[in-house]
């Protein structure tokens, strides 16, 4: 089934991205150890790689307002171009999200 389409006024909307996205660039070092973090804190993500669809990199984009990758989308958190260190101290900041990722503290 094809994905619905992020458009930015709708953007934030919790309907539209009940699985947190992840555009990732594949053969991106930070992508890899961000998926390796989400995988080892059974983190279910929508992975979607903005070097082959024009599509994503476009809502990548319209989403974070950059190009760089890794980038985390769940609800009204947006963490763009980041470490998996960089990701956990924004995720500090948000204790609703970590509850509602199940990523228990390390």
């Amino acid at each position: 089934m094809p994905e619905t389409p992020i458009s930015s006024k709708n953007k934030f909307t919790s309907s539209i991205n009940i699985r947190p996205i992840l555009y990732i660039k594949s053969g991106c070092p930070w992508c890899r150890d961000a998926l390796t973090y989400f995988n080892r804190n059974g983190v279910d993500l929508d992975v979607r790689d903005v070097n082959t669809n024009p599509q994503d990199m476009d809502a990548m984009v319209s989403l974070s307002g950059q190009t760089k990758a890794p980038t985390f989308v769940f609800k009204d958190f947006v963490v763009a171009d980041f470490s998996v260190d960089e990701f956990i101290n924004e995720l500090d900041d948000f204790p609703h999200i970590r509850h509602d990722l199940a990523i228990v503290e390390e």
